[in-house]
């Protein structure tokens, strides 16, 4: 069946706005060096004025991710709810930008405003995300076109839309659309947090879909045990595809009985924020072309090295060429 993405995600629309910064910056505003904080509309105004030379792109976990597809060439689509507002303007101008069709025109009247995450960067790379969710809390099954869905070579699908139902609804309607066109659907797990909240679910989602994709705290999270390897031997057993990412560390990819370890080159970052958005974007268009699993676990990891290397989510630099010298494609 002919496709009309090569892939599509569906995630939170969240305008990226960054910063650098000291750790003793982070202590006076009371900012948790190295998470994503969810925070309240008042405090995300209280910390975006007071954010210096600041930077802002159209973001997201999952919307990086396709940004980063649609860099490598693919066609790709993103689902996700902005307001009519600035902000919304400017993210949906921004995926257009990178040659992703935001399906979702920007809500008109919308009660609340555009999702912004304050991104603060300190010297040795760390970021600190506080994230208002805004608008984007509210996507809903309505805003799942099912020609997008279902026209979806991959659909990857973001863990923190669970933390309301109608955004489990848009997530259940798109990944039964995809699938039933002969796509494959998977879910990034987001964070250890996430994962806490939705473990019975993420569990029974691990057996549904077609590819699972997290990072080590995430496994540990999800099966409830510091032993790593236990925990991607029980997903292993109950999932298609899984990989694993560890900061620093080899990529551990399980399909069936193949397993793969993708070594890791070390790189100092610059900004760390995006490396797993990155890391999917490049394991994703090996699997969207056919690549072997070494390789593209290895795509996963010049991508993700590229985007560590400056600040910001998103690649600068052409990926697709970096593949290229080291023989990808």
């Amino acid at each position: 069946m002919t496709k009309t993405y090569q892939a599509v995600g569906i995630g939170n629309a969240v305008v990226d706005v960054i910063t650098q910064c000291d750790d003793a910056f982070l202590s006076r505003m009371g900012i948790e060096k190295g998470v994503m904080q969810l925070i309240e509309e008042e405090r995300g105004e209280l910390l975006y004025s007071a954010m210096e030379n600041r930077r802002q792109m159209a973001g997201g976990s999952v919307a990086n991710t396709i940004a980063g597809l649609g860099a490598l060439g693919l066609s790709t689509g993103f689902i996700g709810r902005v307001r009519d507002d600035e902000p919304g303007r400017f993210y949906a101008g921004g995926m257009a930008e990178v040659g992703v069709d935001f399906v979702n025109a920007p809500v008109a009247g919308g009660e609340l405003p555009t999702s912004k995450s304050m991104i603060f960067v300190t010297p040795d790379g760390e970021r600190s995300m506080n994230t208002y969710l805004g608008i984007s809390t509210e996507l809903g099954p309505e805003d799942v076109p099912e020609a997008a869905a279902g026209g979806a070579g991959l659909l990857l699908l973001e863990g923190y839309l669970y933390d309301k139902p109608k955004g489990k609804a848009a997530f259940t309607r798109a990944a039964r659309a995809c699938r039933e066109g002969g796509g494959m659907a998977g879910i990034t797990l987001s964070d250890p947090f996430c994962v806490d909240r939705h473990r019975e679910d993420f569990r029974a989602l691990v057996g549904e879909l077609d590819y699972v994709l997290g990072n080590e705290h995430e496994w540990r999270a999800l099966y409830q045990t510091d032993d790593l390897g236990a925990a991607l031997e029980q997903a292993a057993a109950e999932s298609g595809l899984i990989v694993c990412t560890r900061s620093g560390h080899d990529v551990a990819i399980v399909r069936g009985d193949q397993t793969v370890s993708v070594p890791v080159r070390a790189v100092t970052p610059v900004d760390s924020t995006g490396a797993g958005d990155q890391f999917a974007a490049g394991f994703l268009y090996g699997l969207a072309t056919g690549a072997p699993l070494e390789a593209a676990g290895r795509m996963g990891c010049i991508a993700a090295a590229e985007v560590i290397g400056h600040y910001g989510a998103r690649p600068e630099r052409d990926v697709k060429a970096l593949l290229a010298a080291e023989g990808l494609v």
